[in-house]
């Protein structure tokens, strides 16, 4: 009776441990299938149509351009180093192309400013006023996406290349008044790369999308050529040459 008693409780012990392994396997099953979709089929996404980028990067104009490159005038008064730049840009992926990416228009605004203690006009030496210089380069632009790697394949990059037309305002003055403003137009074109952030974390990505509707997150790196010029022109002086070549990284996002 005992040895028959014993059996009995080994296979009571044996029947529950297989339920309790078994219900602490099927939660570890489904939350890896759920978080590595990327090996079989991605969950469904809200629907994608814009990017968002928000932009940041050194800036040093192209004003001594204008008297046959530096040093001139700007870089006497400001100096030679680079100043910040920020900007935001609103694309919308008009055009999906099945395999390849997205294409469609975009437009950019962008805000930097330089100031510097003003020369007296007697003797060159340092004033106690500041002068200063604000730019506001603009763009509306083409932007061409190529992202089938981040879609379809285990890779999280994004290359990109965007071509249009700039725009830009200026002012500049002293700490008392503005003395001068104008505008210049010219060409935009930009090349770069993006880094897909939800590699890093599938299942965030996924509930920002369900609550936000933002489809990716990227970290990008840019190199930025703004031919702010008036299409080339030397002639006219009246022209600023306020555009830039400088590298830009920021973050973008889609929904």
């Amino acid at each position: 009776m005992s040895s028959r008693r014993t059996l009995t409780q080994l296979r009571w012990w044996s029947l529950a441990t297989c339920l309790v392994l078994g219900t602490l396997a099927r939660p570890a099953r489904a939350q890896e299938s759920h978080t590595n979709w990327r090996r079989s089929e991605p969950p469904p996404q809200s629907p994608q149509r814009f990017a968002l980028e928000l932009r940041f990067g050194p800036y040093h104009p192209q004003v001594d351009e204008d008297f046959g490159g530096p040093p001139g005038p700007y870089d006497q008064v400001f100096g030679s180093d680079s100043r910040f730049f920020f900007g935001v840009e609103f694309d919308w992926q008009l055009l999906r192309i099945p395999g390849v990416g997205t294409l469609g228009p975009g437009i950019g605004w962008g805000y930097t400013r330089m100031s510097a203690q003003a020369a007296l006009q007697s003797n060159g030496e340092p004033s106690a006023e500041k002068t200063f210089l604000s730019i506001m380069p603009m763009y509306g632009i083409g932007v061409f996406r190529v992202d089938v790697l981040a879609r379809e394949t285990p890779i999280p990059i994004v290359g990109y290349v965007k071509a249009g037309l700039g725009y830009g305002i200026y002012w500049t003055g002293n700490d008392l008044e503005t003395q001068a403003r104008g505008h210049t137009w010219g060409t935009h074109f930009a090349l770069g790369g993006m880094l897909l952030l939800d590699a890093i974390d599938e299942h965030a990505s996924i509930e920002i999308d369900n609550q936000w509707g933002i489809n990716n997150s990227y970290f990008f790196f840019e190199w930025m050529r703004s031919d702010l010029n008036g299409f080339g022109s030397t002639d006219d002086h009246s022209v600023m040459h306020i555009g830039t070549h400088t590298w830009v990284i920021g973050l973008a996002f889609e929904m």
